[in-house]
């Protein structure tokens, strides 16, 4: 077979390698930052990527995917069939084409993100019924400043950050009128992730 040979099984990047302590660890990570907007937490369990997967998203993706949770991925992430293959076979997560029923949105090319209304927004009776975006950016420790408010911030907590799309902050802006209901967001650079949740709101931003 010529071209591009088919990736068997054994050729797959492995998830975890203890399966359960690596799961409880990135779950932990993830409600710390979750708990904490704009903190940075690391991701401590090494899981195998495919395609354009950071290790973030991957641990996340073997800790929170399953075949209940439908998924979106953006065009770079659905074009590499080792990461269709990789989600398919260590998560079972069905992937959708329509993103207003996805419950979680792999994006790794932020600069061609979907207009946020287009995704599932909840709703009063079931605010959870929303999408969480997990965007891939260049770093959560350098790049421009931004300034956050809300529950869980003790005041108000500095996230130094690249990202894009670079009006992200200002597009999450529709969570304060739609609130309960609304967009959470969990920002991945390589093992470190930042959460947004849609109580969170941006007040300032510096260079």
């Amino acid at each position: 077979m010529r071209g591009e040979a088919m990736t068997t099984i054994a050729e797959l990047p492995p998830g975890f390698a203890d399966k359960v302590l690596s799961a409880q660890s990135t779950f932990r990570s993830v409600m710390d930052a979750m708990a904490r907007p704009g903190s940075v937490q690391r991701i401590v369990p090494m899981a195998g990527t495919a395609g354009p997967m950071m290790r973030g998203t991957a641990a996340i993706a073997l800790t929170l995917f399953d075949h209940d949770t439908p998924l979106w991925l953006d065009a770079r992430m659905s074009e590499s069939s080792d990461v269709l293959k990789w989600l398919k076979f260590h998560t079972g997560a069905p992937v959708v084409q329509d993103t207003s029923v996805a419950s979680f949105a792999l994006i790794s090319d932020g600069g061609a993100l979907p207009a946020l209304e287009r995704f599932a927004l909840g709703t009063n009776e079931y605010p959870d019924r929303s999408t969480t975006l997990i965007i891939q950016v260049d770093n959560l420790d350098s790049g421009r400043s931004f300034e956050l408010r809300g529950s869980g911030i003790d005041g108000v907590a500095t996230l130094h950050a690249s990202i894009k799309p670079f009006d992200l902050f200002e597009r999450l802006r529709i969570n304060e009128a739609l609130f309960p209901r609304g967009i959470d967001l969990v920002l991945v650079a390589g093992d470190a992730v930042v959460a947004i949740p849609r109580t969170t709101r941006i007040v300032s931003k510096g260079g």
